[in-house]
């Protein structure tokens, strides 16, 4: 029989329908190919994008070739960082400018790996650079919130083939992260304990949504799952903000992360996903609310959340706010915790 679970984290009910029980090779996704002839991510075509903002690599003169990993600003940026929020009433609706920055990190100079390809060591220099660009523009008070993300495939979203992630930072906080902030400080607020903790003990107690535990790290199903063969990574010890990780943190993580992007390739046929990385936002005083980010460190804990690209949300999901999910998240962790990678 069907059943309704309810996701405290992001406060909407998921319909997992097993009686339709699919399988990983129900899932298969006809790769795509969009037809670029020639790369602007690739060596030698440094030229072909705006400046770097911020690269690794050996030695060399910026905005040359020998990089590792490479930051430029997007060429066609949903938001610029030039101007004032100017937030303004305009009839019953509210307009803003449209400030922010919106950069893209190009995760290696091989045009045919992609990031679960990448050594261990090489998905390490792209979280440091995640960190580079946290730290950096969580300087400008003008920016409320930043996130980090990946589009793997043309159904995710992905119109270049090469390797990379994007950051987008904006000057208000966005719903998903409102919903997640307020959860769980009215969680602690509550309790006194940190939600996050909390899942991360009972899952790991109950087993049977654990994919893999690390000394540090824990990937799992969410018992929620709004999506066949969602997953989800987490510090096991409380930890707030990704930017204050350590390159010891880093590296484990990027092993972890290697882990869990290899399984999905591996049982899902390197299908289409998006990741995203929530962490928390900068805690700039807010005019009229000294207590705004008071029990940040306490209470919010960062994650990373991928989501294969494997079913449609249709006319049901819109009309209602409601997933249908055909996989159980015990199916999905067994079937990720069983592959070869």
């Amino acid at each position: 029989m069907s059943e309704l679970r309810w996701d405290p984290l992001k406060l909407h009910w998921v319909i997992i329908a097993t009686e339709r029980g699919r399988r990983p090779r129900d899932f298969q996704v006809e790769r795509e190919h969009n037809g670029m002839t020639a790369c602007p991510f690739c060596y030698g075509n440094e030229d072909k994008t705006p400046p770097e903002i911020f690269a690794i690599r050996p030695s060399g003169m910026p905005n040359a070739a020998n990089w590792r990993v490479r930051v430029i600003p997007n060429k066609y940026p949903a938001l610029r960082v030039e101007g004032q929020a100017g937030s303004r009433g305009y009839g019953l609706y509210d307009v803003m400018n449209g400030i922010g920055a919106h950069e893209v990190i190009i995760e290696t100079p091989d045009h045919n790996r992609s990031m679960a390809d990448l050594a261990v060591n090489e998905i390490c220099d792209v979280l440091r650079a995640y960190r580079a660009r946290y730290l950096d523009l969580r300087k400008d008070f003008r920016l409320r919130y930043m996130v980090i993300f990946k589009n793997h495939g043309l159904r995710a979203g992905a119109t270049l083939h090469h390797s990379h992630s994007q950051l987008i930072a904006v000057p208000l906080l966005p719903p998903v992260a409102a919903t997640e902030l307020k959860v769980a400080r009215t969680y602690f607020g509550t309790k006194e304990r940190c939600i996050f903790c909390d899942i991360i003990d009972f899952e790991l107690r109950e087993g049977q949504r654990v994919v893999r535990e690390f000394p540090n790290y824990l990937t799992m199903t969410p018992f929620a799952s709004s999506s066949p063969f969602e997953l989800r990574l987490f510090p096991k010890q409380h930890s707030h903000d990704f930017a204050l990780m350590n390159d010891a943190q880093l590296s484990e993580l990027a092993m972890a992360l290697k882990d869990m992007l290899l399984r999905v390739k591996s049982v899902l046929l390197d299908a289409p996903y998006n990741f995203i990385l929530h962490t928390a936002p900068p805690p700039h005083h807010r005019p009229g609310k000294p207590g705004h980010w008071g029990s940040l460190e306490y209470d919010y804990h960062w994650h990373i959340e991928l989501v294969p690209r494997l079913t449609q949300t249709a006319g049901f999901e819109w009309g209602t706010g409601f997933y249908i999910n055909p996989t159980s998240p015990e199916d999905a962790a067994q079937f990720l915790r069983e592959a070869e990678v």
